[in-house]
């Protein structure tokens, strides 16, 4: 991650759900169904960018330094655009946590760590609480 911008989440998102950049030849499965990816993808696959491994649950820092929160969730938009990384802020050990929605393209990678500049704990948890839709 090293001088990448988070926006590289953005992007690698929206192709993974657009299914526009890798030239995948799905195999078929019962009922006429196709899915996945063929052997020689999988290469590409494993050398991939994984949210999991590089953004999910990793501290969020300022411009100091000083951590200010912790990526919760990547939240992917209908029109499958990654549009917010919601950030628990706030609390210990989950008590009185604060999670809000952070525009993806605030975010900066700065020294290996992912950055939002100007944030604080306590500017974060000024803003509003984000909360999942109810379904």
């Amino acid at each position: 991650m090293k001088s990448k911008s988070i926006l590289m989440l953005g992007a690698f998102a929206i192709t993974m759900a657009a299914g526009s950049a890798f030239a995948q030849t799905q195999v078929p499965v019962a009922g006429g169904v196709k899915l996945g990816v063929e052997q020689t993808e999988i290469q590409a696959v494993a050398t991939g960018w994984s949210l999991k491994k590089s953004v999910l649950g990793k501290n969020v820092y300022n411009e100091e330094g000083k951590s200010v929160g912790k990526i919760d969730d990547v939240i992917v938009a209908p029109d499958k655009a990654v549009s917010y990384a919601i950030i628990g802020a706030g609390g210990f050990l989950g008590v009185g946590k604060h999670d809000v929605a952070i525009p993806v393209g605030q975010f900066r990678v700065q020294n290996d760590k992912i950055t939002l500049p100007g944030a604080t704990k306590d500017a974060l948890k000024a803003l509003p609480k984000f909360e999942y839709a109810k379904k």
